[in-house]
């Protein structure tokens, strides 16, 4: 297949990319290398995937309307893995535009790009910040999730609905994806794994939001990968059991599904702690601090949908996961 990963510089769509053209897949991998977190990381994963004569890159933007209409156009792409978007729950309390342009305005000119051009398959980015103010453990996909707590967590339910809409009404086969706290090697800078190792390394403290007994559900990326590839060759055709007198919210009479993607082994932050301590041979020095606004105490993803559509088996343990981490980190930094 000819596949656009939107995001490709970033951490899981370098990885996706990695799979796709592993198994033999053609990818063009779309990023603008915005400056939210240290650019020469993103270029560093992008300079891993462009020796191979399977990848192009293209440096675009998804809120460059003519630009995408153009690259869909030009390129006719199978299938389509949008992780494009601006990330981050605390920084959309600061920067409330740049969501809004990303991950509204850029969704919908992806959305207009696959149903103009014929894309079999739509797979993007959601979140588990979409349960918000929901306490029922685990998360379910047939759970409402009405009650967001950042704008962040609203622009993804916002991805969902905008795609049952083209789902709907052009027939569009989309998947939305919840992720669940994804970690591990060439993770995010602004992540807590990666923030917690450049201070513990540096003997400096770190800042321990609720007192460290909120819990999430860390997933390994290489997990987080496969099932997005799984999920991509599973194109949803509609539920006909589907009803609007009770209806399911994680599917509909549409070629439309969510799934969520995630370890379903929730961790305690202060265990999680505990273990890059073991894997780093250092002892932290926590600043323990109430729960940040627009953050979840809990999460815990139920993936019984997603295993049986795909098969989906995340298999690695936090401890292995961690260590793996923390061996790409000293290498990578020469730390």
């Amino acid at each position: 297949m000819k596949v656009l990963i939107t995001g490709a510089a970033g951490f899981i769509g370098a990885h996706v990319a990695r799979l796709l053209l592993d198994r033999g897949d053609e990818v063009v991998g779309l990023d603008n290398l915005n400056d939210y977190y240290d650019v020469s990381l993103k270029e560093a994963r992008l300079a891993r995937l462009q020796g191979d004569e399977r990848f192009r890159f293209v440096r675009l933007d998804l809120a460059d309307r003519a630009g995408i209409e153009q690259l869909f156009a030009a390129e006719r792409f199978d299938r389509v893995v949008n992780l494009a978007a601006q990330a981050g729950v605390r920084y959309s309390l600061e920067n409330p535009h740049a969501y809004v342009d990303s991950n509204i305005v850029g969704f919908l000119h992806i959305l207009e790009g696959c149903r103009h051009h014929g894309v079999e398959h739509l797979v993007y980015a959601s979140s588990s910040s979409v349960y918000g103010a929901n306490e029922t453990m685990p998360f379910s996909v047939h759970d409402n999730v009405d009650h967001p707590l950042s704008l962040y967590a609203a622009s993804k339910k916002a991805n969902e609905l905008m795609a049952h809409t083209y789902s709907h009404l052009y027939g569009l086969p989309s998947t939305g994806l919840r992720f669940f706290t994804v970690y591990g090697p060439w993770g995010r800078p602004d992540m807590a794994l990666f923030l917690f190792t450049r201070k513990l390394l540096a003997g400096e403290p770190i800042d321990v939001f609720n007192h460290g007994h909120h819990k999430r559900d860390f997933t390994y990326i290489d997990d987080i990968a496969e099932g997005v590839v799984r999920a991509l060759d599973h194109p949803p055709a509609g539920n006909p059991q589907w009803s609007g007198v009770d209806p399911d919210p994680g599917t509909s009479r549409a070629p439309w599904r969510v799934f969520n993607i995630g370890n379903s082994r929730p961790v305690e932050l202060l265990t999680y702690i505990e273990t890059l301590e073991r894997a780093l041979g250092v002892k932290a020095q926590m600043n323990l601090l109430p729960l940040q606004p627009g953050d979840v105490p809990d999460t815990w993803a139920d993936t019984a949908a997603l295993e049986a559509e795909t098969g989906y088996a995340p298999s690695t343990p936090v401890e292995e996961g961690v260590e793996r981490f923390v061996a790409w980190y000293r290498d990578y930094y020469r730390v």
